[in-house]
């Protein structure tokens, strides 16, 4: 993933004519590309210092606990299996941060992916509570863990769902009324026409939710922080260390290119970067790109003219609008979405006419950032929690909500490799189903689906 070459360029150009001029290319940091130990760019990675570097995995080595993908689903089973006492060896093929978890909008909204209504209706009024709240410890989890190691992180309160259209304004009432009266969950507000616009200045938008208890972050800082934390209980991180098998026999066995890590147990979390890995695996997270720029820095004023109380917006399209602003006052602006491994030759390009679709008084605005990551989704956008082998567990299909849940399945592998396997397993019997098609057709099929569900959203 590279930066776009023109994201200099001011936002001025006409809307869509950016997308019908765009070229693409085939992304080359996709699973089997070489392992590197260079951040791919975006503005987080411009921001961060050099960060703690990992070594190369060379050699054998025995642990308790293998863990394949540093992000935040194996960082934080790496950081509780240490603090339990595990001997844990996790494994990146490129950088710590490399994927989605590194790249993403920072957002870290409450619940899961599907709101409870729908749980509700799906799997009953028991399991959706239950999902309710480990969604909520999800969120504590992530506060605490930033509060216990200092990680600075830049985490602010508040995140609002905006409605692109007017017929969703009565929905979204009775969500705020509902998530009060049956969870007791009395953070949600509902804002409509003048005071919602107070809030976010965008002629988009008719209304929308603002939830007080969600919140948004530096990603990569954040994942970082818990890195290093892991490292300081015990555990051993190694970048440029791809896994390119798994064998399952007598003793458990990971190879490497040059390496080779014996386990008792092992956690399989590469979520969109699982390559062909696990295939069985693979046909339920399909890889979904989404894409990212970061405006020059706007100044105090103009900043807070866009979105007065420094909260992330996220809109009700079906392929989302996600923006927020950042420490330097940039807006962070993410929109439009790839599946597979095809990127935009200029992702400046193609994301600039979202954000002029939502801010049209951005116009004179330069890009300094642009870039993509590839995220997981799930047929019934819940994530996937499943048992490969009894001695192999994995984890990914996060849907977008992986700060969150991807830190809280940490959590939860670390309880089932000590024996206390009741909530993954919970977990994992709402593993979603396999995408129709297997590995080679959901694509094209996925790919007709959300053209149905952009028509939608223009109507």
């Amino acid at each position: 993933m590279s930066e776009a070459p023109h994201a200099s360029r001011n936002l001025a150009p006409i809307i869509g004519l950016a997308r019908s001029k765009q070229r693409w290319h085939r992304h080359p940091m996709t699973p089997s590309a070489e392992p590197s130990i260079a951040d791919p760019p975006s503005w987080y990675a411009a921001r961060a210092a050099s960060g703690r570097r990992h070594p190369k995995l060379r050699g054998r080595l025995r642990v308790d606990v293998a863990i394949v993908g540093g992000g935040f689903t194996g960082v934080s089973a790496a950081l509780h299996l240490a603090e339990r006492g595990y001997a844990v060896a996790l494994l990146e093929a490129q950088r710590i941060g490399y994927g989605a978890s590194g790249r993403n909008g920072g957002q870290v909204s409450s619940g899961q992916r599907r709101p409870v209504e729908e749980l509700e209706a799906a799997h009953g009024a028991v399991t959706a509570s239950t999902l309710w709240d480990l969604a909520e410890e999800a969120k504590a989890l992530v506060e605490e863990r930033v509060a216990r190691h200092a990680i600075a992180c830049d985490l602010k309160p508040g995140v609002i769902e905006a409605a692109h259209k007017r017929r969703h304004l009565p929905s979204m009432r009775r969500h705020v009324e509902f998530m009060a009266e049956r969870y007791g969950y009395a953070r949600l507000s509902f804002l409509e026409g003048e005071a919602f616009r107070e809030r976010v200045a965008s002629p988009d938008y008719h209304g929308g939710i603002v939830d007080e208890g969600a919140f948004h972050l530096d990603p990569l800082a954040c994942l970082r922080g818990l890195a290093d934390a892991a490292c300081a209980a015990g555990a051993r991180l190694f970048e440029g260390s791809r896994v390119v098998r798994v064998e399952r026999g007598a003793t458990l066995r990971l190879k490497l290119e040059g390496a080779e890590v014996e386990a008792s147990s092992a956690l399989i979390a590469c979520n969109g970067y699982l390559g062909d890995l696990e295939p069985a695996l693979a046909a339920r997270i399909l890889p979904l790109n989404n894409f990212v720029v970061a405006t020059e820095p706007l100044g105090e004023a103009r900043a807070r003219a866009l979105i007065r109380d420094d909260m992330a917006v996220c809109d009700t399209r079906h392929v989302i609008d996600y923006f927020r602003l950042t420490a330097d006052r940039r807006l962070l602006f993410g929109g439009g979405e790839t599946y597979g491994f095809d990127f935009p030759d200029d992702i400046a390009a193609f994301v600039r006419p979202y954000v002029l679709r939502t801010f049209p008084q951005l116009a004179d605005v330069r890009i300094d950032h642009a870039w993509g990551g590839t995220l997981g989704i799930t047929t019934s956008r819940l994530p996937c929690f499943t048992r490969l082998a009894p001695e192999v567990l994995a984890v990914g299909g996060f849907s977008g909500h992986g700060i969150s849940i991807g830190t809280l399945a940490g959590r939860l592998v670390a309880e089932a490799t000590a024996g206390q396997a009741e909530r993954f397993d919970l977990m994992a019997k709402l593993a979603p189903a396999p995408f129709p098609g297997g590995t080679r057709l959901r694509r094209p099929l996925l790919v007709l689906g959300m053209l149905w569900y952009k028509l939608r959203d223009l109507v």
